[in-house]
């Protein structure tokens, strides 16, 4: 009885001191067969940023503020991804119709030209032929000279040329545009579309929306600013899930499993414990991290483990201390000597 009072005054006394938690976890530690780790509040931020660089036109909330996920937080000035896109929109009227021009093929009047073109060329070698045998029997009988002779036969020769060419411009006419043509002509349109798509991302991604629920802790820029790419412009504390990361020494790692329940107590609410569920054990050790306070030495090696908290609450902050205590006992672990 005398004992029960003792532990009972010892408890008080540290309550009302500045350190009265921890050593009331450490009593709580070596009086309790349950054992007891430490941790802290896993630290879980986003750093926000455009995929694209330009002014920052308008920043929506302030540090503090609650957001929901998709709520839009900042904007860039439009104006110039406005100015592309409606370039390569244009781009794209213009490259089907041109497709559409190709693969319409030869319009009936453009053929009934290039046949009048070859009944023409007909006409104009008829005549070049006739001139060429008077010129010929001419002289033949010495009643032309000879440079009459050969004009006449190269106007002959070029008539046949202009008309074998008139017929060739028929055939094309007719035929139609090349199949490679009008592919060549459909993957440029395909481009261009595909330029617009990239100008479509880049107008939607002058809007910074929040991937998730959190809180502002930071802001990084102001309007008017020119931000690059990727640059910095809020910090996101993310609320959901809240996850304590923890840490087991060897000798009692067989106590630690995925799915145990475990009690995890503040500074802030010592008599009011938080109600956990271990999700994942490192497989690899490591060295206790210098930010976690426990019994042991810090040279010894220990393992980390994960916890996710049932119903947390605001009082729950991101790098606050934690001491975890099971809620249910594991298999039995050797001691080790």
């Amino acid at each position: 009885m005398m004992k029960r009072r003792i532990l009972i005054f010892l408890i008080v006394a540290a309550a009302l001191s500045g350190g009265g938690w921890l050593l009331y976890s450490r009593i709580f530690a070596e009086e309790s067969s349950t054992p007891v780790f430490y941790g802290n509040v896993d630290i879980r931020e986003v750093a926000l940023g455009f995929r694209v660089g330009g002014r920052v036109a308008k920043m929506e909330v302030e540090e503090g503020d609650s957001v929901k996920a998709g709520q839009r937080i900042a904007e860039l000035d439009k104006r110039p991804f406005l100015d592309d896109l409606a370039l390569q929109t244009a781009y794209i009227a213009q490259q089907k119709a041109n497709l559409a021009k190709l693969e319409a093929g030869s319009r009936p009047e453009e053929i009934e030209r290039v046949k009048a073109d070859v009944a023409a060329r007909k006409a104009a070698l008829e005549n070049a032929r006739g001139v060429f045998k008077r010129q010929q029997q001419l002289a033949k009988r010495d009643f032309a000279s000879q440079q009459a002779f050969d004009n006449a036969a190269a106007q002959l020769r070029n008539a046949e040329a202009q008309l074998k060419s008139a017929e060739a411009t028929l055939k094309l006419a007719l035929a139609g545009p090349r199949t490679e043509d009008i592919a060549a002509a459909r993957a440029a349109l395909e481009a261009a579309q595909a330029r617009n798509q990239i100008a479509e991302t880049a107008a939607a991604d002058t809007e910074l929306s929040v991937p998730a629920d959190g809180i502002i802790l930071t802001r990084a820029v102001e309007s008017g600013a020119i931000v690059s790419s990727g640059m910095t412009v809020y910090t996101l504390s993310l609320q959901e899930p809240v996850r304590v990361r923890a840490y087991v020494g060897e000798p009692q790692l067989g106590l630690i499993h995925p799915g145990a329940r475990v009690e995890l107590f503040t500074d802030t609410r010592p008599g009011k414990p938080y109600e956990g569920q271990v999700g994942f054990v490192s497989p690899v050790a490591e060295f206790t991290p210098k930010s976690v306070e426990t019994p042991e030495l810090r040279a010894d090696l220990v393992y980390r483990f994960r916890i996710t908290v049932k119903d947390p609450d605001n009082a729950l902050r991101q790098g606050m201390p934690v001491t975890v205590r099971l809620m249910e006992a594991g298999p039995s672990v050797a001691s080790k000597d």
